[in-house]
């Protein structure tokens, strides 16, 4: 007498996978995530990773859906101008579902590295957000520790508005703090180069040595050590002197709207939600 078998067991419906067209613009991803209840959708991008002297900034950003035609010509922010960045940054902290921009001075890149400080970086940048968002685009690279569903992007800041968004206030966050470090010591031309190490940064770094803002970690940076004063001495006034610069709202905030906040550590962040409805 044979045995029943048992009953077939049904598999678990699988959601229909999201595909992403490149051809569809920049806002594919947010439309699509927003599509699937994944919302709101934050972005995540940094600047100043590469450059030999001050502070790493990251910024996270949530763009109000259904602002593409608003934000009409967004992408990464060292593929616009100048002015195209300034534009875009009012529109942004103006805009914006919520916004947060975290400044890392140099020390802190020193001892932690670049990269373990942009990863720390980008998690401070998405925890300082109003709320938490429903997931979170990175531009390149996955980020460990962010507490939400996310994905890195390739080259996320020209495929994804939400990380566009992210490397404009990084990048114009940094940059207005650049200058302002020129006016401390404009020896060094860091209203130009905006510490980014070329050929004029370079021959300054030879004939005055670093100053306080400067990455020691850097090889450039250390060979030149020598002809400044101590590393210990030159350290001491780093944290001091790009928080302070941080705590200019006009620096930070743009409209000065965001509520700023300092980590024991020397880290600056700022915050804030758009105006606009």
């Amino acid at each position: 007498m044979s045995r029943p078998g048992k009953a077939p067991v049904a598999p678990w419906p699988r959601p229909q996978r999201a595909v992403i067209r490149g051809s569809t613009g920049i806002w594919a991803w947010e439309s699509a995530l927003h599509r699937y209840g994944l919302g709101p959708v934050a972005g995540v991008d940094e600047a100043g990773r590469g450059a030999c002297a001050g502070p790493l900034v990251i910024a996270a950003c949530v763009p109000r859906p259904g602002d593409a035609a608003r934000w009409e010509g967004l992408t990464d922010s060292k593929l616009l101008t100048a002015s195209a960045r300034e534009h875009f940054y009012e529109l942004i902290v103006r805009r914006a579902v919520d916004w947060s921009v975290v400044i890392v001075p140099p020390p802190e890149v020193d001892s932690r590295g670049v990269h373990a400080a942009n990863v720390a970086g980008m998690r401070r940048a998405v925890a300082r957000l109003g709320r938490p968002p429903g997931y979170v685009l990175t531009d390149g690279f996955r980020v460990p520790g962010l507490g939400v569903p996310n994905l890195a992007v390739p080259k996320g800041d020209q495929a994804a508005a939400c990380v566009a968004a992210a490397s404009v206030l990084a990048k114009v966050t940094r940059d207005r703090i650049m200058v302002a470090l020129h006016e401390e010591w404009p020896c060094y031309g860091f209203a130009e180069h905006k510490g980014y190490c070329t050929p004029a940064h370079e021959r300054m770094l030879r004939e005055y040595g670093p100053s306080p803002v400067h990455r020691f970690s850097f090889v450039n940076v250390s060979r030149s050590v020598s002809r400044s004063v101590s590393r210990s001495a030159t350290r001491a006034g780093a944290v001091r002197v790009v928080a302070g610069v941080g705590d200019n709202a006009r620096v930070v905030g743009g409209s000065g709207i965001g509520a700023q906040a300092g980590d024991a550590d020397g880290v600056q962040a700022a915050a804030g939600q758009g105006v606009e409805s």
